[in-house]
């Protein structure tokens, strides 16, 4: 099989790889406004708001290694690990366990959600650590190395989630997390933003949804969700909409897609969320994404892609397309996992034909510009033969497309224009994360492109 199937030509331009750029590739932060790219929604000039004065740190990539409980924090501009983070205080020492969905803010620092039962972020930048034990520095690690859990002082905090214990494997903890935009995000007002987190309840099998404070962790809206299927797995993944609502599947046997809603408290015949049952029984939800335009994105087993139009009630399934299209391939069923739409309404999506594994791992690439969509294949040949098990999708700053790979230990920084061009990052263990790992799809949504 050659390195690209598609039914288009093959788009080998060549990306601009000095656009965005900070002054050296070793910098955290890249002084641009919000959006990145031309277009943003909301421009904020330098030094414009009491938060980040302009500055959008999403230049960093944050990937779960799952069996040891850290989190790599990768330099996108320079692909190299900066840092290594302890986030569980016992690792299970499996890759179904720990850490794994990563959510980056507006501001730039992460939180991941434990399924060990945990909540924990991380500070982006050092000048925001705390010195604890108050030598006048800051013990913080700076390289693929991981400071004892607890040691580190950009750890700013980690709550525990609960959940129901000896349930398969002790999975049940929360697989749903998302930093909402700052309520201020008009002034450019960066700080003070909320983090949603999704899991099963610890003694039914009910859904909650938490709204904790980004600052300390403190819960400050529990949102039951009664009658939720949470069997096994529960809420997956985690997107947010323009008014800051939460968008999230359940992963278990109704498939559902369910909306919690900002700034709304139960009580008094609110019950702060929505369901939307789907309308095809093929609609398999796994992988899910919100673009800017409000569509929630959702991606899973036997070629599943569907979307749900938040803002007009409409849904679309692109399953038949799909089917025809991979037919061609040679590997006619895939499971569709990580997904993230680029600023050229490129969705870009992690492909594996087994969740153990398969011959065929790769990227899909779904053209949403045309009609129909326009759909290519990269198979692990275009990225040099190593890749095994493609999980999460992401981009960065540049615009350049990133795919974790959990069996080869190791994520790709490749073209969008000739994912042939890459840039591998070795040296993870077992990484686990398919969520917005960089902020950008926050970002598209809370700076929407324009024109």
């Amino acid at each position: 099989m050659g390195d690209e199937i598609s039914d288009m030509g093959e788009d080998n331009d060549t990306l601009d790889e000095s656009a965005g750029s900070s002054e050296s590739d070793t910098g955290d932060k890249l002084d641009m406004g919000p959006g990145g790219n031309e277009g943003g929604g909301i421009p904020c000039e330098e030094g414009g708001g009491s938060g980040a004065g302009g500055e959008i740190e999403f230049s960093n990539i944050w990937i779960a290694n799952s069996p040891d409980g850290t989190i790599s924090k990768i330099d996108t501009v320079s692909a190299t690990e900066i840092g290594r983070f302890q986030v569980t205080p016992q690792p299970a020492n499996n890759v179904l366990v720990g850490p794994s969905r990563t959510s980056v803010g507006i501001y730039g620092d992460m939180v991941v959600a434990d399924r060990s039962g945990g909540l924990a972020k991380i500070y982006a930048r050092e000048e925001d650590c705390f010195d604890a034990n108050d030598n006048g520095q800051i013990d913080t690690s700076t390289n693929n190395v991981p400071l004892p859990y607890g040691a580190d002082e950009c750890l700013a905090w980690r709550i525990d989630i609960p959940r129901m214990a000896g349930v398969y494997d002790d999975r049940r903890g929360p697989r749903a997390v998302q930093w909402a935009l700052p309520d201020n995000i008009a002034s450019c007002d960066f700080t003070g933003a909320k983090v949603w987190v999704a899991f099963c309840n610890e003694f039914d099998n009910d859904g909650t949804v938490w709204l904790v404070d980004g600052d300390t962790g403190d819960l400050e809206v529990e949102i039951p969700i009664p009658g939720m299927m949470c069997e096994m797995m529960g809420p997956y993944g985690g997107g947010l909409d323009i008014q800051n609502n939460f968008w999230f599947v359940e992963n278990d046997t109704r498939k559902a897609l369910y909306m919690a809603k900002y700034d709304c408290e139960p009580g008094g015949g609110e019950s702060c969320w929505e369901v939307f049952d789907r309308p095809d029984a093929d609609m398999d939800p796994y992988g899910i994404t919100v673009d800017s335009s409000g569509k929630v994105w959702m991606a899973g087993q036997n070629n599943s892609l569907y979307y749900y139009d938040s803002v007009n009630a409409v849904w679309a399934n692109f399953k038949p397309e799909l089917d025809a299209f991979f037919a061609s391939t040679g590997h006619p069923n895939n499971i569709l996992r990580g997904l993230m739409k680029d600023s050229n309404g490129v969705l870009w999506i992690a492909t594996v034909q087994a969740f153990g594994g398969g011959s065929f791992p790769g990227v899909l690439k779904v053209d949403t510009n045309t009609d129909p969509f326009t759909y290519s294949f990269y198979s692990k040949e275009s990225l040099g033969g190593q890749l095994q098990h493609a999980a999460g999708v992401s981009i960065d700053v540049e615009g350049f497309v990133w795919l974790v790979d959990t069996f080869s230990n190791g994520a790709y920084k490749f073209n969008p224009n000739n994912p042939a061009d890459y840039t591998r990052v070795d040296g993870l263990n077992q990484p686990y994360t398919y969520s917005d790992m960089t902020g950008f799809a926050l970002n598209e949504v809370g700076f929407p492109p324009v024109g």
